[in-house]
């Protein structure tokens, strides 16, 4: 029997969202430790009572799936207590935006925007630039004894793979990594999510239409399964792809179980 991800998980906060604890699944060889493994949007929104209580996780690692540019138009804000190491690629880890802006784009409703959605989770397992800083995410979740936090914008798509590898690595059941995957759809204030998004991107001067914005900014099991299955075409299982583009062999999944379960 699996287990549901609960709404105990989530951090609900004023302006950041998508913020929960991605821990406590069973695993092999015990269950992931909980209050260590954080994950959510980004930060520029954060009101001074979301940065004490982030604050109060004491996380010590924050890893950002973004971009340059996202970085530059959605800095996060950080308290003055805040010291945690930020990982990042200097450069762009898509295409300049984040990926549910490109699914945004282009013409036709809701069947145009799925299958956007569905090209665009054909592509992030295999982008060099994003691949570069997960490599730095297992190596540092497999060797640092410490909370940590990681994000991209929406805190969904490539922070939704690069969860989900590291649970089906430790032997997280395909249900519960797919439940923890899902709950963007539930974690916290959705509307306010959904129209920071939107008014993010009108801010670029960008005509936003509001039912494809709608969609691009949820997840669906369609879009991790098309991920999934790429990187399987390719390599065959997940451990195969992990050690192949993300330098995690046998021997970093066992540091991780020793790091992360118990």
């Amino acid at each position: 029997m699996t287990e549901a991800a609960t709404n105990d998980r989530v951090l609900v906060l004023e302006g950041i969202h998508n913020f929960r604890d991605y821990g406590g699944y069973q695993a092999d060889g015990g269950r992931l430790k909980r209050g260590v493994l954080w994950r959510s949007g980004h930060h520029r929104d954060a009101t001074e009572a979301d940065l004490s209580k982030v604050d109060a996780l004491g996380i010590e690692t924050v890893f950002d799936l973004r971009g340059n540019s996202e970085r530059d138009n959605h800095p996060c804000r950080r308290s003055p207590e805040f010291n945690a190491e930020v990982i990042y690629f200097d450069g762009e880890t898509a295409s300049g935006v984040a990926p549910h802006e490109e699914a945004a784009k282009g013409d036709g409703p809701e069947e145009g925007a799925h299958r956007r959605m569905r090209w665009v989770y054909s592509t992030i397992p295999f982008r060099p630039n994003l691949n570069t800083v997960l490599r730095q995410y297992y190596e540092i979740l497999a060797t640092r004894d410490a909370p940590s936090l990681v994000h991209c914008f929406a805190g969904k798509d490539r922070t939704g793979l690069a969860v989900w590898v590291l649970h089906r690595l430790l032997g997280v059941h395909p249900d519960d990594a797919m439940e923890d995957y899902l709950l963007t759809n539930t974690a916290g204030n959705n509307e306010a999510r959904i129209e920071a998004a939107i008014a993010a991107l009108r801010a670029t001067g960008e005509e936003v239409d509001e039912r494809r914005m709608r969609i691009v900014m949820g997840v669906a099991p369609e879009y991790l399964e098309t991920a999934v299955n790429g990187l399987l075409d390719r390599y065959g299982t997940v451990e195969a792809y992990a050690n192949a583009e993300l330098d995690v062999d046998k021997a970093k999944v066992e540091r991780l179980r020793a790091m992360l379960v118990e």
